[in-house]
């Protein structure tokens, strides 16, 4: 289905009404060139709520994926489920000959993971990844400092509310979740350093406070990071903090790059010198595209996707070593994603 144009609106089924399928597929739904044609939720009240925002029929409001893959018209899905989940359902999707959308982390197994990226690389559909500060400006302009020369070190940091935002929802149930923080907001700060550096993490260690008694739902983490080019870093997540700030300071000879946010808008970027002078590129947040955006282009062009199943499979390698890090006390090698 990779063509410069649809004829008709390219039809999308959504996975999952929560807040990526509510948002992401609202994206959808407001354009011309996309109508979401099918919906699937376990919740009924859910499903009536959002195929009636959505103007989905009756009949095509789904309480299982797989028939709403059999039955339904798509040329897409969109996955916004608990992160466990995800697996089958890109699979089933794939092997539909759907293009998917799949929010982040697109798995919490190292294998799975694997498995989907060599899947999406043999596949004629698009496979994309809701890794969103690949379309962000401030990270952009962060990649293109340091393509073909890295950072040699590096600090991280997120703080969000998140143990009481998620009381009652699936992401304190790990059979759900995968894990906690780390793989829920946290994911999204490993993934933009990764992407925007260029850096393979070599090694980890970590240490973790849990929400739970199984200590498997991590509150707290700070990862200890060492990368193939000699390069180290740290990150922390600090889940059970009152409000949400990002922080990535990226350093190498010539100085360094800081990317800085507050809550879930466009992140800001500044240039720091060998003399600490300090710069900051102009942003202009209104030329990012949209997660849909991103993706009806990358469908119609066949061109591959801003977040892509290897760079999700980065971040899974390198979060699957921290978890058993903070577990043994032990440095752990990360597995390369190549």
């Amino acid at each position: 289905m990779h063509e410069d144009s649809f004829e008709e609106p390219l039809r999308l089924g959504i996975v999952g009404l929560g807040y990526i399928g509510t948002t992401v597929g609202g994206q959808f739904h407001r354009r011309g060139d996309a109508t979401v044609r099918a919906l699937c939720d376990l919740d009924t009240e859910r499903l009536a709520e959002i195929g009636d925002t959505f103007d989905v029929p009756d009949a095509e409001r789904y309480a299982d994926y797989p028939t709403m893959l059999e039955d339904a018209a798509l040329d897409a899905v969109l996955v916004g489920t608990p992160h466990t989940l995800h697996y089958e359902q890109v699979v089933a999707a794939l092997e539909n000959g759907c293009h998917v959308y799949c929010d982040k982390p697109l798995t919490t197994d190292l294998e799975r993971a694997r498995d989907l990226a060599e899947r999406a690389e043999r596949s004629a559909e698009t496979l994309m990844v809701g890794y969103q500060r690949h379309l962000q400006t401030a990270f952009r302009t962060a990649r293109e400092r340091f393509e073909g020369a890295p950072p040699n070190w590096l600090t991280a940091s997120i703080t969000q509310d998140w143990i009481e935002d998620s009381r009652g929802t699936w992401r304190l149930d790990p059979d759900l979740s995968g894990g906690g923080f780390l793989y829920d907001t946290g994911s999204h700060v490993l993934d933009g350093v990764l992407w925007t550096t260029g850096l393979e993490p070599e090694s980890v260690a970590a240490s973790m406070d849990f929400h739970d008694d199984a200590e498997r739902v991590d509150s707290r983490a700070h990862l200890d990071v060492r990368f193939a080019n000699g390069a180290a870093g740290t990150f922390s997540f600090n889940g059970d903090a009152p409000s949400v700030r990002e922080h990535i300071h990226c350093w190498d000879d010539d100085g360094a790059v800081y990317l800085e946010g507050r809550q879930w808008g466009s992140r800001t970027v500044s240039e720091i010198d060998s003399d600490a002078g300090e710069y900051e590129p102009y942003i202009d947040a209104r030329a990012e595209q949209t997660r849909a955006e991103a993706f009806l282009e990358s469908v119609r062009t066949g061109d591959e996707p801003p977040a892509t199943a290897r760079d999700a499979l980065r971040v899974t390698a390198l979060t699957e070593a921290a978890y058993e890090a903070a577990r043994t006390g032990d440095r752990i090698d990360v597995p390369t994603a190549e």
